[in-house]
């Protein structure tokens, strides 16, 4: 395979990785790492750098449209990012020690939770009750926009919020993807806050996270420019194109579809793993 072969077929597989990322909600790296993996062989460490160079770079273009809105809680971003980036950089560190193998069966496992939790419903519900004093003192609670009007909501449970978005974090730093999945669980489920803050809340601080880990994989040589180009290119169009299409597709049946995509990636990354081929 010639080296334009290789990088057209890479700009075509992160296009549709970004599409299928954008329109689901999961991510392109859920596909990237798997598809430079399985289809090209290339070692996981340098899958993950790449990934994370793709995710700085999405969240970085899509982040700033939902700032302009209003809906992200930027405060609430950035008291925790200081937990996910404090992850991340752990994360990476680890990454680096622990065998590929290992690395590919703990991706799977996150993989397949991740595309259940895609499958949950979403509730609107907005807690109203101030019932958290830290919230309260650090200034996180706040407004979002919604049928033509400001609602507002109280965020519950900081100290909880907070310990499992350093988990999600690690997971990100050692795996290369947004763990979008843990993140939003932390701030639908633990902290109370409505869905549409917690997703863009998190696309904001996606490209924070990913940036303090790919430092890591950068001096660590595992970021390749030749992987990095067509990855990062064809993402970015992937979820511009996904954005525009998410209006009009129903992503209900696509939702379903990609779960099953997903998880079967994910099945054939642990059983790979597991008998040492990666």
């Amino acid at each position: 395979m010639t080296i334009l072969l290789f990088t057209l077929i890479l700009l075509a597989g992160a296009f549709l990785a970004g599409l299928l990322g954008s329109l689901t909600g999961l991510g392109g790296g859920v596909v990237i790492i798997p598809l430079l993996t399985l289809g090209f062989h290339v070692d996981i460490r340098y899958a993950i750098g790449t990934a994370l160079i793709a995710s700085i770079a999405t969240s970085s273009g899509s982040a700033s449209a939902y700032v302009k809105e209003g809906i992200t809680n930027i405060r609430l971003g950035m008291f925790l990012e200081i937990a996910t980036t404090t992850g991340a950089v752990v994360g990476a560190l680890i990454a680096v020690f622990i065998p590929t193998n290992v690395v590919a069966v703990i991706f799977g496992c996150v993989l397949i939770f991740s595309a259940l939790m895609s499958f949950r419903k979403k509730p609107e519900a907005v807690s109203d009750e101030d019932v958290s004093k830290l919230a309260r003192d650090l200034k996180l609670n706040g407004t979002y926009p919604s049928g033509g009007e400001m609602v507002s909501y109280k965020v519950r449970h900081v100290p909880g919020g907070y310990f499992m978005m350093t988990f999600a974090g690690v997971m990100s730093g050692l795996l290369g993807i947004g763990s979008g999945a843990l993140k939003v669980l932390a701030m639908d489920n633990i902290m109370r806050i409505p869905f549409k803050v917690s997703t863009t809340t998190s696309n904001f601080m996606i490209g924070v996270t990913a940036a303090a880990s790919a430092v890591v994989y950068l001096q660590r040589g595992y970021v390749s420019p030749g992987l990095c180009m067509p990855v990062v290119l064809g993402v970015l169009l992937g979820a511009f194109g996904g954005s525009r299409l998410l209006v009009k597709v129903n992503t209900k049946w696509l939702r379903i579809v990609f779960g099953v995509v997903i998880t079967f990636l994910a099945l054939q990354m642990i059983y790979n793993g597991i008998n040492g081929k990666l």
